[in-house]
């Protein structure tokens, strides 16, 4: 039996069939494409002397002039389910010994790593994608063919999938719409807030929050403690001001101690019912933060949030009498 596979990016999806003896996950030849060419634009302007000379990976007997770029797609990832689709990809950048080698290599590495690094880009279609730096799998090497010095650079890059139900603030989890308020409220209307994942048309400075567990606690014989645990993604284009903006949430939920919602209920809804109008609070229980956490991936902010609520009565007939006799039989 076949399997459908949907790759989507901003500016469309790609729908392929595929059976269970094939490969897990088949990419999107169309965005693929103008991933590579619009990265291939990109590299070209951080090194002019990379004009013309930003390369796919070279066919077999052909020779390799520098100084040039090489890019290639390498293995693709588990999509996330809130970063999207992701892919592998390689830069190698390459140097002539004579034009300074080793060190012309990791002056060019050092630049794409500050360029491309958490970098929004935007393909000639408008489709999003981020790159994200994964390191270096080997050192300096010369390349036997061409004598040319060069290294690897890996590189994720991340394409978030269209979700409109959660853009723009728009949620059904009162505690995530409360928060988000609250967020909008001390950063002001510049920055965007988004629920659940990242959008396809996501916008920096932004905050993405994300509920990452969830659990009860009997709270005395009436009540029950929900517990709710969120991760916080703090994302911009400089990174003191995405580290001081994670210290500021961190402080001011700490001074917060509690966040107000408002929900709209009736009886009809059950034990969650409020009446109109009617505003509760969502306790800061605990609040964290990690500055070198990956801030696209896997959020600097971890916080958790509680609320104390009714356990449901259980209707029964009252008693009406006790028989009571002191004999013993």
């Amino acid at each position: 039996m076949g399997t459908e596979v949907i790759f989507a990016a901003e500016g469309g999806e790609m729908n392929v069939s595929m059976s269970h003896e094939t490969s897990k996950t088949l990419p999107d030849i169309k965005l693929s494409t103008r991933i590579k060419k619009t990265l291939k634009q990109k590299l070209a302007d951080f090194v002019p002397a990379w004009k013309g000379r930003v390369q796919d990976i070279p066919a077999s007997g052909e020779v390799l002039t520098g100084p040039c770029v090489v890019i290639t797609f390498a293995e693709e990832v588990p999509k996330s389910a809130w970063a999207g689709y992701r892919r592998i990809i390689k830069i190698s950048p390459y140097a002539r010994s004579e034009d300074g080698g080793t060190e012309q290599v990791e002056g060019w590495s050092a630049l794409l790593i500050a360029g491309l690094h958490q970098v929004r880009l935007e393909d000639e279609q408008g489709g999003a994608f981020t790159c994200l730096y994964l390191g270096s799998t080997d050192s300096e090497r010369a390349d036997i063919a061409s004598g040319l010095v060069t290294r690897s650079l890996r590189f994720g890059v991340y394409v978030p999938e269209p979700h409109r139900a959660t853009e723009n603030g728009v949620t059904r989890d009162p505690w995530l719409a409360a928060l988000q308020q609250w967020t909008g409220n001390e950063l002001g209307a510049d920055w965007s807030l988004y629920a659940d994942r990242w959008p396809g048309g996501y916008k920096m400075p932004s905050v993405l929050w994300r509920l990452s567990g969830y659990g009860t606690a009997v709270a005395g014989t009436s009540a029950l403690e929900v517990r709710k645990q969120w991760i916080g993604h703090i994302l911009t284009e400089d990174t003191s001001l995405t580290d001081q903006t994670v210290s500021l949430l961190v402080e001011r939920l700490a001074l917060q101690s509690r966040i107000p919602i408002t929900q709209v209920g009736n009886e009809s809804d059950g034990v969650h019912a409020m009446d109109a109008n009617h505003t509760r609070y969502v306790t800061v229980d605990e609040v964290t933060a990690d500055l070198q956490a990956d801030a696209y991936l896997n959020g600097q902010i971890r916080l958790t949030l509680t609320q104390r609520i009714r356990r449901p009565v259980t209707n029964a007939p009252l008693m009406r009498e006790i028989h009571h006799s002191k004999a013993i039989q």
